[in-house]
């Protein structure tokens, strides 16, 4: 078990190495190897475990009523997945977790987090915060892609996608004709000479 590891997750952020091996067994945690392409989760299963990726990598997989698949998020080492479902008691899965290559995960009850123990100790109070914070995180997002996906044209998508690393970054907008059409595009490097090599970019000014 890579305790330095966890200690550096957003999950056990602020938690100290000797107070994650208090909590592990607390946790019902559980460590699993998977080869490549193997299935730790299908469609239609129900879990109450969380899982943390310690080896290797593992993706995150839809498929539509097609056959189509479309791989919707590579989940590497030190990250977390299956938390919204672990919440949501029995709630099916609407995608496949599957290992990309050779991969070990630790599993952990989520209900055990949520639930403070009788000593009420702090560190498990900071468990629960940072699950919170990762659950915050992964909701704002997904509200971002939503924004971005949203619009019908790919040239709104991109003017999305742009206004929203503008914002990130500080810097302000300004017209560059990258096109006939001229677009609006945002520049995001603020106090820099655009690097768009476009003709009659004067950059940021």
């Amino acid at each position: 078990m890579d305790i330095h590891l966890l200690a550096g997750t957003r999950l056990f952020h602020g938690i100290r190495e000797h107070e994650i091996e208090a909590m592990l067994t607390c946790l019902s945690a559980e460590e699993r190897t998977y080869g490549k392409e193997a299935y730790i989760y299908r469609a239609g299963d129900v879990t109450g475990r969380l899982g943390v990726v310690m080896e290797g990598s593992v993706n995150i997989i839809k498929d539509d009523v097609w056959g189509n698949r479309k791989i919707i998020e590579n989940i590497g080492k030190g990250q977390i997945f299956g938390e919204t479902y672990a919440c949501l008691k029995g709630e099916p899965l609407m995608v496949d977790v599957q290992a990309s290559e050779p991969s070990e995960v630790l599993f952990m009850d989520v209900n055990r987090i949520l639930t403070t123990c009788s000593s009420s100790c702090d560190f498990h109070n900071r468990l629960i915060r940072s699950l919170m914070v990762v659950l915050a995180g992964k909701n704002l997002l997904l509200t971002k892609k939503m924004d971005i996906i949203t619009p019908k044209s790919l040239r709104e998508r991109v003017m999305v996608y742009l206004s929203q690393e503008s914002v990130k970054q500080g810097a302000a907008p300004s017209q560059c004709p990258l096109t006939a059409s001229r677009w609006r595009t945002i520049c995001p490097w603020t106090g820099a000479r655009c690097r768009r090599s476009c003709p009659g970019c004067r950059g940021m000014g």
